[in-house]
């Protein structure tokens, strides 16, 4: 058993901070370690993925972030909090949009405002006026104006998640985490809602944690790219992006970005090629 480490202060301009923490699976005689110690320190507005093969820990991290895996060892705070004591506002999108199939679009979207504090105060009264307004807004910018009617099934993949962006940003989260919300769509699919996401990004500013296999997509969107380790997990690259937004799908073929993507690829390369020698 690990002895707890002495709790610090986080620092205020962080809305992520993950201090020596470590998770483990399993009993200490066959205890499976998935996170090594790991710090890792998120400051407001800024858009962090993290890259990495199977298995080296990048959904562990997002979520211990999320709450729902507690950390063996060590400290996570979440908008200058503790994990377990006050919730921060967090929007989320995964890979599967998980819209609900018995509601319309708009209602969906809206989902958030009915449950998210302090928003459900006044849904029953705003629903129909101030909330619809924001949903069909925010419908709008990513290109789905006209389809708050529809029901899920109506609509293509891409047209989900761009829904499944606009219920993860409708309550204005302090935080979003997106574990690999394009991964399942084609590459022009892909590409439409990378430059969404980015312009959703700029007008908004969330702090996002992304999650994602495609080092063009990270390089595409985020301002900083963390590489990690698997066996055991661990960050072993923090670097920034140095392209100025807003980004276009034409800068990812000039030679900067490409340099940049095959540095990342020789880094994750190298990495598994270190951790399998001394397996």
């Amino acid at each position: 058993m690990n002895a707890p480490l002495p709790r610090s202060t986080p620092r205020a301009d962080n809305v992520i901070e993950l201090e020596k923490v470590r998770v483990t699976f399993g009993d200490s005689k066959h205890a499976v370690t998935a996170l090594e110690e790991t710090s890792l320190r998120i400051d407001h507005g800024e858009f962090v993925a993290l890259v990495g093969p199977s298995g080296c820990g990048k959904s562990t991290i997002l979520k211990l972030v999320a709450g729902t895996l507690n950390a063996s060892q060590g400290h996570v705070f979440v908008a200058g909090r503790e994990i377990g004591a006050n919730a921060a506002r967090i929007g989320m999108a995964f890979q599967n949009p998980t819209l609900l199939p018995w509601l319309n679009i708009r209602d969906n979207v809206m989902l958030p405002l009915k449950i998210v504090p302090p928003f459900k105060k006044e849904f029953s009264t705003k629903r129909r006026t101030e909330y619809r307004d924001r949903v069909e807004t925010s419908l709008t910018q990513v290109g789905l104006k006209g389809f708050g009617d529809k029901f899920p099934w109506q609509l293509s993949g891409g047209m989900q998640q761009r829904a499944s962006l606009c219920r993860a940003l409708i309550h204005e989260p302090t935080l979003l985490l997106l574990d690999e919300p394009f991964g399942a769509l084609d590459q022009f699919t892909r590409e439409e809602l990378w430059e969404i996401m980015q312009n959703l990004w700029i007008e908004k500013r969330p702090t996002v944690l992304l999650v994602t296999h495609d080092l063009k997509e990270a390089a595409y969107l985020a301002s900083r790219i963390c590489v990690m380790q698997a066996r055991p997990g661990r960050i072993v690259d923090d670097s920034a992006v140095p392209f100025a937004r807003p980004r276009t799908i034409e800068v990812s073929f000039e030679p900067e970005f490409v340099s940049l993507t095959q540095r990342l690829r020789e880094r994750i390369v190298a990495a598994r090629a270190i951790q399998e020698a001394v397996s």
